[in-house]
């Protein structure tokens, strides 16, 4: 209950929901109440604060910072284990095994395997519980794209419990302890992971995956106009900033 709790809020107070109720509140104020100038300042902030967290120059700076904590991994070092940890998925038997994974899940997936690749002898583990209503995992799914691309299944290890990152970090203790690992997820996610797995008693090496922001050449208009595209780089920042005052409050 207390994670369903703590989902939704953490929903409700990104971007685009709570700038939304920001709007509905002064669209409220503007036909019920008097109280009309108050309504018109809540309503234009709220609306210029959507304008720009969905701009590309505001939504990148904001999440560069957060992203660019760690390089992609490019050592050869012998490695135990590869950890892919989940992201968002769904299920479809008939559709082909990397469309059943988000954005956020898939390029942490190919990552490890590219890590898997250069390191014969490691282990991947996946992790992810499954969603409400769903028959599979979250690590179940990851582990059935990095099959489809080669992997053995002797060498994939499922955590399929997991419905957190803190869960996550739990589980791969209980197997990992003492071992070399590489930590792989969201370049956005990755700060605090590692935080989260060095409280575990884990040293993880970290390994970047589906960087997002950039300040590398755009067309013109990409750079002007809104997109929902650069309002979930915003999101995502809001996010983990979210997420480790959370983490804060918590130690």
């Amino acid at each position: 209950m207390l994670f369903i709790l703590k989902k939704i809020i953490g929903n409700l107070l990104l971007p685009l929901p709570f700038l939304l109720l920001l709007m509905a509140i002064a669209l409220l104020l503007l036909w019920f109440s008097r109280w009309q100038k108050s309504a018109k300042t809540l309503l234009t902030v709220s609306w210029l604060g959507l304008l720009l967290l969905s701009l590309q120059p505001v939504a990148d700076r904001l999440l560069m910072p957060i992203e660019n904590q760690y390089a992609t991994y490019q050592k050869n070092e012998p490695i135990d284990y590869i950890v892919v940890l989940g992201g968002g998925y769904t299920y479809n038997p008939e559709w082909a095994p990397s469309s059943n994974l988000f954005p956020n899940s898939l390029p942490r997936v190919t990552e490890g395997v590219r890590l898997y690749r250069q390191h014969p002898g490691a282990k991947m583990i996946f992790s992810g519980a499954a969603a409400i209503s769903n028959p599979l995992p979250n690590a179940k799914v990851a582990a059935m794209v990095a099959e489809s691309l080669g992997v053995p299944e002797q060498d994939i290890i499922i955590l399929p419990q997991a419905k957190d990152t803190i869960e996550e970090a739990q589980a791969v203790a209980q197997i990992a302890q003492q071992k070399t690992l590489l930590l792989v997820t969201s370049a956005n996610h990755l700060p605090r992971a590692m935080r989260i797995f060095q409280k575990e008693g884990l040293n993880p090496i970290p390994a970047p995956a589906n960087q997002l922001a950039t300040l590398g050449p755009l067309n013109p208009w990409e750079k002007a106009f809104p997109s929902a595209f650069y309002l979930s780089h915003s999101e995502r920042a809001w996010y983990e900033t979210l997420g480790n005052l959370w983490l804060t409050i918590k130690e």
